[in-house]
Formats: structure tokens, sequence, C-alpha cells
């Protein structure tokens, strides 16, 4: 089944998954405080905009995950001290489904410390979830927040478990987990 990027959030660890039919050279690369999908070397020029973003930031005690330009602003109000469920909604609704195509959904997660929470926003509907449980969104066909069974012990493997998930067309992943008062992320960028 294709779904599309998907991300999982648990209360103490999350994982963020590209999966892509059109744009398949891509894969995540570490800079500073954040991860960023971009193209490879070999991919094509493209002016698609939704190609290249961060995907994973982390801001003091916490992080935020995502499919999109989104991440970036939900992440600076959680550092400014909005509440991680208020930044998550405020940043979905402000920036809407891609207009693309395929009218995709954004996804994101926030790991705060005190909350995990996820979220989507579609063309009909904006979700904003806390969860105690690892739960699932996904931008096609697992479009509503779901329990799914995701108990990574380290990032690394968190990242693994993303990428090989049963999902078709697995591009590249990001894993996140908690370490003392931070988290730690690894990525898994196949067969780089």
């Amino acid at each position: 089944m294709y779904v599309g990027r998907f991300l999982i959030v648990g209360p103490d660890r999350g994982a963020y998954r590209v999966s892509s039919r059109s744009f398949p050279n891509r894969r995540i690369v570490e800079r500073g405080d954040r991860l960023t999908v971009g193209p490879t070397a070999d991919a094509e020029e493209t002016e698609n905009p939704y190609v290249s973003y961060n995907c994973v930031r982390s801001m003091g005690e916490g992080v935020v995950l995502g499919n999109g330009s989104h991440v970036d602003p939900i992440a600076e109000k959680v550092g400014l001290g909005y509440p991680a469920r208020d930044a998550l909604a405020t940043g979905l609704l402000a920036l809407d489904y891609e207009k693309d195509d395929y009218d995709t959904p954004r996804i994101a997660g926030v790991l705060d410390g005190e909350d995990a929470l996820i979220g989507i926003v579609r063309r009909d509907a904006l979700l904003v979830e806390r969860v105690t449980e690892p739960t699932l969104v996904a931008t096609y066909e697992k479009d509503a927040p779901e329990p799914v069974e995701f108990a990574p012990e380290s990032a690394a493997e968190a990242a693994r478990t993303a990428y090989d998930h049963e999902f078709e067309h697995a591009v590249c992943a990001a894993g996140v987990v908690r370490e003392g008062d931070g988290f730690a992320w690894a990525i898994e960028n196949g067969q780089d």
C-alpha cells in the first residue's frame, strides 16, 4: 500500500519517512539543530517547492517532526513557549494542505518533554490529538491518526523501523528517541 509520507509519534519516540513515487532521489541530512530532506546529487532539477524541507527540528527539550515547511513555525512557536497543541494546530492551519495535484495533507508531531501530539491538515479537516501510545498518520490512505506498534530502543532503530515499514516506496527516514532531557536522532537513507 502506498501512503506517501508518514510519521509515528509516541510519548518518548517518533519517526518520519519519505515515501515517494514522483521524487525518489532524496535523502535526509543533518544541519545543526535540524534534519533536512533534499535532493540527492543525481536528482533531476525541479521547481517543486515541496521536495526540500526540514523534517525534524529540535527545540529545547523537545522535537518537531513533519512533511514540510510547517515544521519550522511549529518548532519556533513551541520554543517561544506556546503550548504544543496550539503551536501544532496554528502551524498546520496557517500553511494548510499542499496546493499540489493531490491536495497533499501536511502532517506533524510534537514531542516536548511533557506531551506527545500528532496532527494533520487535509483539504476537509484539521485534526490534532494528544497521544499516549505510538500513533501513525500519513498523507494518503492513513490520513487520520491511528495506533501502531512501534517500540525502538534507539534513534537508529526508530529510523530503520520506519524505513523498513511495509508501506511502499521508501526513500529515507529519520528516527528520534528520548535520551535524558532531550532527544537523540538518526537518519536512514537506504542504499546511501
